[in-house]
């Protein structure tokens, strides 16, 4: 296998190896593992609104989390530019995901230490994400920018393909149903507790364990090169971020580009962290049934994904990221306009199925959409970007993806709690895809690829 092969694998391993944090932790088991805990923590306290309470503390923490990753990223990006060296923080990174994932097997059943695995989780998240922008600015140098697409879309399908093959595994030998059994009707594998939800808690050591084992590829194959500058200053980090910024102002395109992504991806986190939770608190469903309902939407993912980036490879990012918004405002009204008793405003039969089908093909389409659209986004960045300074454009990208991360749980908690309603609560997820794609008009579908962060000149 050639050098250039082996760096584009390594980089697909590390898609591999982070997706479970979030197809496990942040979605389809832990989630809304934690969010029945905590709504039957807070029924046990004399809540009358213990459901939309879960969600409120869960939408909380993950405004706080947002916060911290979108003013750090820049600085982070910038110093790993200057430096040269990446692999360090990747090491701390991904340690201190591993570290928070398996402790949150703490989280029992009653509720006991529902606070510390709140916290656990959240701190993990923000490590993961944050090797995550990392390792996203690694793209660039993988291919020209007309290979971008391809190589990005080609990431993201791996990396559903192991959330697939991870969820298949808990759901088969973990986590356990009403009836305390696993899909296949059998214990939890190693002796664990049904009856005390040893399988369902036993996802955060899962997810530790994958994360490191299959970061192995990537630190073998993505090497920091062997020349480096001396390490810069703070000063000069600062000097340096502040001059990209003031550039940014005087590139509609990128700037428009970051404004519009700074909300579609929002609205898209939203949909990603609360759809599992929206399954728990609006239909009822079990956690194997959010396990089910969280492979078709990984698979749908993963098979959306590379054809996504085909399609980015033949037409450019921008119709590609136009499309999938289009189609995440559908399954926001959806979510909206449906729950157990009703299909906007239309009484459904008692027990009705339908519901459920309508939301598994929802999560086919928010896995489809979802992938495709991050995908050609991270293509989109590679035309607006060099590579000397690419860590720092991907560490303003993850700013404008996470400046407003406390907006979307924010909206949501004020509008769930106005409404007393979980539907209603998504409300804000519609408004702001549809910001996103209206901002995209000022987007140039080619990016600024003929003009470097250098060649423009700093604003007086």
């Amino acid at each position: 296998m050639s050098d250039k092969r082996k760096r584009i694998w390594g980089w697909y391993f590390f898609d591999w190896a982070q997706q479970p944090y979030a197809t496990l932790g942040l979605t389809f088991i832990f989630a809304p593992y934690f969010a029945s805990v905590a709504a039957g923590a807070f029924e046990a306290a004399g809540s009358a609104a213990s459901r939309a309470e879960a969600q409120s503390l869960w939408s909380s923490a993950q405004t706080i989390a947002g916060l911290v990753i979108a003013f750090s990223a820049p600085f982070l990006g910038a110093y790993a530019d200057a430096s040269g060296r990446k692999t360090p923080w990747f090491v701390l990174f991904i340690a201190t995901a591993v570290i928070c994932s398996a402790g949150l097997w703490v989280l029992e059943p009653d509720g006991t230490n529902l606070y510390l695995a709140l916290i656990l989780f959240w701190v993990g998240f923000v490590a993961s994400e944050s090797s995550f922008n990392l390792n996203n600015a690694i793209l660039p140098t993988l291919g020209d920018p007309e290979e971008a697409g391809r190589i990005s879309g080609g990431a993201t399908a791996f990396g559903y393909w192991g959330g697939v093959l991870s969820l298949f595994v808990v759901l088969l030998f973990f986590a356990e149903n009403d009836t305390g059994t696993t899909l296949l009707g059998l214990d939890p594998i190693f002796g664990l507790s049904g009856e005390d939800r040893e399988g369902t808690r036993f996802v955060g050591p899962f997810i530790a364990i994958w994360f490191a084992v299959f970061s192995v590829p990537f630190f073998l194959w993505i090497r920091d090169a062997r020349e480096r500058p001396p390490p810069p200053s703070f000063g000069m980090i600062l000097s340096r971020l502040g001059s990209s910024l003031k550039r940014v102002v005087t590139r509609r395109s990128f700037g428009s580009f970051l404004l519009a992504s700074m909300f579609y991806r929002d609205a898209l986190t939203a949909l990603y962290a609360y759809g599992g939770i929206y399954a728990t608190l609006v239909l009822d469903w079990s956690i194997v049934q959010i396990g089910v309902f969280g492979i078709v939407a990984a698979i749908a993912a993963a098979i959306l994904s590379w054809v996504g980036g085909l399609a980015d490879h033949r037409f450019g990012p921008k119709p590609v990221i136009r499309v999938t918004i289009l189609v995440l405002i559908g399954v926001g009204c959806v979510i909206i306009g449906m729950s157990r008793e009703s299909l906007f405003g239309v009484p459904l039969a008692p027990g009705s199925a339908l519901p459920d089908i309508i939301f598994y093909v929802c999560g086919a389409a928010i896995g489809g959409a979802g992938g495709a659209l991050y995908s050609a986004s991270r293509s989109m960045m590679v035309r607006h970007c060099t590579t000397e300074n690419a860590a720092e454009a991907f560490g303003l990208f993850a700013l404008t993806g996470r400046a407003t991360a406390f907006l979307a749980p924010a909206l949501i908690t004020v509008s769930t709690q106005w409404t007393q309603s979980n539907q209603l609560g998504f409300l804000p997820v519609i408004f702001l895809f549809a910001t996103g794609f209206l901002l995209l008009a000022w987007v140039k579908p080619e990016g600024d690829r003929a003009v470097t962060w250098s060649d423009t000149p700093e604003p007086a």
